[in-house]
């Protein structure tokens, strides 16, 4: 997909979660129209931008009209336009565009449960919603230059914590909470076990932060993650520090403290208080 990933996480999804969604039901569902339909333009303009070079509100501005349909509540995840097809991948009717957008872009969101929001000349928008905000939205269009038949123009979509818990736990995404209860975006903080095809299954990472600032811990209590991976020791059986703050976020039972020190965090579970270490740059399983 061409276009910004507006607010850029750290690799740690993109190493350890799942890709594309499947679900039940069909790829398109009838329904009512959302208490504030979009109404905006259906095609504006799509600019490559480079997110480590672009503050992500500025990247939405060029990303297409796909992102403007949004509801999000937290900042919006992915946006973009498609990259050219060759004839016959395209499809023969507005549906057959969108599950041609699946195909060939084989995005992190659901795959099933879209509806109408809007059709024009040569475009339809489709969104998924959820509690009745738009939190995917894709606009097929036809016959577009490089583009033969319906396929995908542009596509968005808001953090995947915003989507159904019955499909973030189906893609193991492990989305935390705060102290509200309330689910905390996936950009912010996130969680998996380790990669199987790296043997790291008895290990767990966290990622916390966005861009530049993004950072990842690891646990590792059969110390399979050498100092190539780690910058520090694990320590099961730690003691939270002088001055450790709760930072409210909640996965079950586990609850997460935070230092003025970036090198580790704190994790209290029912046993006790773990110890987990920063992962180097680069240190993730490939």
């Amino acid at each position: 997909m061409r276009g910004v990933r507006v607010r850029a996480t750290t690799a740690l999804l993109i190493a350890v979660a799942a890709g594309c969604g499947t679900g039940d039901g069909d790829v398109v569902v009838g329904g009512t129209a959302p208490a504030t339909p979009y109404d905006g333009l259906l095609h504006l303009p799509v600019k490559e931008v480079d997110v480590d070079d672009e503050d992500g509100r500025a990247g939405l501005l060029d990303s297409g009209a796909a992102a403007r349909a949004l509801e999000c509540e937290a900042e919006i995840y992915t946006a973009g336009g498609s990259d050219p097809w060759s004839e016959g991948d395209g499809g023969a009717t507005p549906e057959d565009g969108l599950r041609a957008y699946f195909a060939m872009e084989q995005p992190e969101v659901p795959e099933r449960g879209y509806r109408v929001e809007r059709e024009e000349a040569g475009r339809v928008l489709y969104s998924y919603d959820v509690g009745g905000r738009t939190k995917v939205a894709v606009i097929v269009a036809k016959d577009r230059e490089d583009r033969p038949g319906w396929g995908p123009e542009t596509s968005a979509s808001c953090d995947p914590a915003e989507l159904p818990a019955s499909w973030t736990d189906s893609k193991g995404y492990e989305v935390w909470t705060d102290r509200d209860g309330d689910r905390v975006p996936v950009a912010v903080v996130s969680s998996a076990v380790g990669a199987a095809h790296c043997d790291w299954q008895s290990a767990h990472f966290l990622g916390l932060g966005e861009g530049r600032d993004a950072r990842t811990y690891a646990r590792d209590p059969q110390g399979v993650l050498g100092p190539e991976t780690l910058t520090g020791r694990y320590d099961g059986d730690a003691t939270l520090p002088a001055g450790a703050r709760d930072s409210g976020y909640r996965l079950d039972d586990w609850r997460l403290w935070l230092t003025d020190d970036p090198a580790r965090v704190y994790v209290r579970t029912p046993d006790g208080v773990e110890a987990w270490p920063r992962v180097r740059q680069g240190g993730l399983c490939k």
